[in-house]
């Protein structure tokens, strides 16, 4: 591998057949060789090293929108050129990928209703997981992707938005369609689906903020609204928008943080031996679980003046893609990297990215992953994997991290 050319950012994704089997093999040699590495096909410079990554992420004055990049950023530009929004309105209003005064105009109340609610949202959670976990009852094996960690983020979240109980099934299905907004690589039979299943919530969120405003009831949709009415200056395609981006990016990277972590205590039976021997480990392990198998690949960033990484120029209006990966497994933070170790005391990760654009979500999927887990091991506490010689089968969805099926048995 020393002779090979530096990968691009395509060999980054799971596209590559060996970084999708072993992505630090890569990521290890990008650290310590270039870890400031410039891929001129796709317009972007790689930071793969912890204290970058830290620090362009915590920079507030950084771009996130791609239209502020270089025409060279190919990469980042297409984020803006393959934009499919629903309705005029809501179109380029995503805090994803705006910046301020923008960002913080409609993440602020939409963060301040959204933690509000978290807060107080444990009992609703950890009822959608038993729920799962009973209708699972008597079985001796199962999936644990397509029977637990696919259902229990779509429910919840289902339920905190305020979603009817007769229509849950057709937003589950329009939340499988959505996500698929998250392909760059995506076909056109895959495109026609992703835009009717956006279509489609976006016209059952507005239905539904338009009855809560008539009728109140105890959820997020009612929270907003009615934060509008007190003049939080947000529109309603603004409000639609972003509860559309909770929806996809939510459901999607919940699903793959329960799954990983389900896979990595069966791999690691020593840990799981621990926590089950010291449940209070549980969130730590959560965390350990997104350092060391992070659902989320990489973020992006457009610098916003002249820097230097490394002792590499990066220009104005040039874009950098930060692996969140490669930075959560950096030897210089974090001793023995690649260990598995739920006790870790190291430095945070940056599974969540950083500074302004933090995942707004990041409290709900943490919660959501510890009761989830918890659950799981206490209901079953013998499970094992079905075929612990099997290879594990990762989705080949580009910059994400997250398994296709996961075969389990109860006993």
């Amino acid at each position: 591998m020393a002779d090979q050319p530096l990968p691009n950012v395509i060999d980054l994704t799971p596209l590559n057949p060996d970084f999708n089997d072993d992505p630090h093999r890569f990521l290890d040699r990008l650290r310590s060789t270039c870890p400031a590495h410039r891929d001129e096909m796709a317009g972007t410079f790689i930071l793969t090293r912890y204290t970058n990554v830290r620090a362009i992420l915590s920079d507030t004055t950084m771009w996130r929108h791609p239209s502020h990049a270089e025409p060279a950023a190919t990469m980042s530009r297409r984020e803006m050129v393959d934009g499919i929004t629903a309705a005029p309105d809501e179109a380029d209003k995503s805090i994803l990928f705006l910046d301020d005064p923008d960002h913080a105009r409609i993440r602020t109340p939409l963060a301040k209703a959204l933690y509000k609610r978290v807060s107080r949202s444990r009992a609703q959670i950890q009822g959608v997981i038993d729920e799962k976990l009973d209708a699972l009852a008597g079985r001796t094996q199962f999936d644990a992707m397509d029977d637990f960690a696919l259902l229990v983020p779509i429910d919840v979240i289902a339920r905190i938005l305020g979603v009817d109980n007769a229509r849950l099934s057709e937003f589950r299905a329009w939340s499988e369609g959505a996500i698929l907004s998250l392909n760059p690589f995506r076909t056109p039979e895959q495109t026609d689906r992703m835009v009717t299943s956006i279509n489609a919530i976006s016209g059952y969120f507005r239905e539904l903020m338009a009855q809560r405003r008539i009728s109140p009831q105890d959820d997020l949709i009612s929270d907003m609204v009615q934060l509008q009415a007190e003049g939080a200056p947000l529109s309603d395609g603004e409000l639609s928008n972003n509860l559309q981006g909770l929806l996809i990016g939510g459901n999607l990277t919940t699903t793959d943080l329960i799954g990983n972590a389900v896979w990595l205590l069966l791999t690691h039976p020593d840990q799981l031996t621990r926590l089950k021997a010291d449940p209070s480990l549980i969130n730590s392990a959560i965390e350990e679980v997104l350092r060391y198998e992070s659902p989320v690949d990489v973020t992006a960033r457009i610098a916003s003046r002249e820097l230097a990484v490394e002792g590499c120029p990066i220009h104005t209006t040039q874009a950098m893609t930060l692996s969140l990966r490669g930075a959560n497994r950096d030897p210089e933070v974090f001793a023995e990297p690649h260990r598995f170790d739920i006790a870790r005391k190291d430095a945070p990760h940056v599974a969540f990215g950083g500074g302004a654009h933090l995942c707004i979500g990041s409290p709900l999927a943490r919660l959501e992953a510890q009761l989830a887990i918890a659950s799981l091991i206490a209901r079953f506490p013998n499970l094992h994997l079905a075929d612990p010689q099997a290879k594990p089968q990762w989705r080949n969805l580009p910059f994400f991290r997250g398994l296709k099926t996961l075969p389990v048995v109860t006993g």
